[in-house]
């Protein structure tokens, strides 16, 4: 029974769609004013485990996750390069789709967009403009968490400390600020110069980063999903405001399980462009390192945990995959001749066992990747060669469990 941490209760919960065998998930993509680097793909490959395992589960998956291509970093971006916002958007886009196709990320046949959901957004927003929790001032639309109720209950924010007095936000960003107590911005109306603008039911101007994941997934998923993903830095601000947009719309609770995923780390360091330790893919890739051994190390950890990158922690990863691999070649091979032993049988009988078993228990990856590699062994040291109707079954047991992790065969 698949068990899951739900960042809302900050447990374990046993894992119940709402529609039986049917999952919808939102996951939160790359803002695509600058090339996703490692530690975004952490947060990507654990949602990647995520719908995979549940595909291994049986369960059918409905997966939205969004490219963000408007929004105040995206415009500060295009004028620092000189460059039109979409023309970036569309290079950081090729290389999301290159890299996570080398790191073996199956994504969904069409990535929602930010730019093609503005008349949805403008939608919802005439709907809470209507429902009185949203307001026009100064030609923009600002969201007034005070008229939902729970607001800020994902984060528990402590709404004691908000002030009496009106105040306004009206930027996508707030400069490294966990929180912004006060009104947030749904709609920038149209200022002069604006690169990125459209002219709408309500007036000319574009949506804000807010609305937008609320625009994309009653687009694509409906009002309401099962599992809403991203990384821990998604707890500040940014889930609770959807929480707030899709709740205050439908009057429904939005998602029954929210994930998010630890940072990722360089050298002790959190990584950040003003420290200069941001890597990439293809810098691993120049040292040496395959795409295999980047993914593995990088779902290996526990989603859950910080996660460290040194030379010698990707060392040690790379290492480990690559005596497993060794190990499953040298298995698969088989050349071994007469009837498999009823001791072999059951040893092969537990490999899907043991991997669900740590599966189940909130994506433990390391634990069950350990627990296959002690099944490999023990098999080897006792039976290698394989016998061919043997060798077979292995095949078929880790060719089912590495749908899963993508790293073995």
């Amino acid at each position: 029974m698949l068990t899951l941490y739900n960042s809302m209760s900050r447990s374990k919960e046993v894992f119940r769609p709402r529609e039986d065998r049917r999952v919808k998930i939102f996951t939160c993509g790359p803002s695509t004013y600058r090339r996703p680097h490692i530690g975004n793909y952490r947060t990507f490959l654990y949602e990647d485990v995520l719908v995979r395992y549940l595909e291994y589960k049986g369960y059918e998956v409905q997966r939205v996750i969004n490219f963000t291509d408007v929004e105040d970093k995206m415009l500060e971006e295009a004028v620092r390069e000189g460059r039109r916002p979409q023309a970036i958007a569309a290079e950081v886009g090729r290389r999301f789709l290159r890299e996570t196709a080398e790191l073996r990320v199956k994504l969904p046949e069409r990535i929602a967009r930010a730019s093609e959901s503005v008349p949805q957004a403008v939608s919802l927003i005439q709907r809470l403009l209507d429902r009185g929790v949203a307001y026009w001032h100064r030609g923009n639309v600002f969201f007034d968490p005070l008229k939902v109720k729970d607001f800020g209950k994902l984060y528990r924010l402590d709404m004691t400390r908000w002030p009496k007095r009106k105040v306004r936000f009206k930027k996508d960003t707030y400069n490294g600020l966990r929180w912004n107590r006060g009104d947030f911005i749904l709609w920038h109306g149209y200022n002069n110069g604006d690169l990125s603008v459209w002219d709408t039911a309500i007036g000319k101007g574009r949506p804000s980063w807010n609305i937008q994941d609320p625009a994309m997934i009653t687009e694509h998923l409906g009002e309401q999903v099962d599992i809403n993903c991203g990384g821990v830095d998604n707890i500040y601000r940014h889930h609770d405001y959807n929480i707030a947009i899709m709740e205050a719309l439908s009057g429904k609770s939005y998602a029954n399980f929210y994930l998010h995923g630890a940072h990722l780390y360089v050298d002790g360091k959190p990584m950040s462009k003003s420290r200069g330790n941001i890597v990439h893919l293809e810098e691993l890739e120049a040292k040496g390192y395959r795409p295999c051994h980047v993914r593995f190390f990088l779902i290996y950890a526990h989603y859950r945990k910080r996660l460290n990158l040194t030379a010698a922690s990707l060392d040690r990863a790379a290492r480990k995959l690559d005596g497993l691999r060794s190990l499953v070649a040298e298995l698969r091979a088989g050349g071994g001749r007469g009837a498999s032993d009823p001791r072999l049988e059951r040893l092969l009988a537990r490999l899907p066992k043991e991997f669900e078993r740590f599966m189940d228990d909130d994506l433990n990856v390391g634990a069950a990747v350990d627990a296959l590699s002690d099944l490999l062994r023990e098999i080897r040291d006792s039976f290698h060669p394989l016998p061919p109707a043997a060798a077979k079954r292995l095949d078929a047991e880790l060719a089912r469990i590495d749908g899963v992790l993508q790293v073995l065969l």
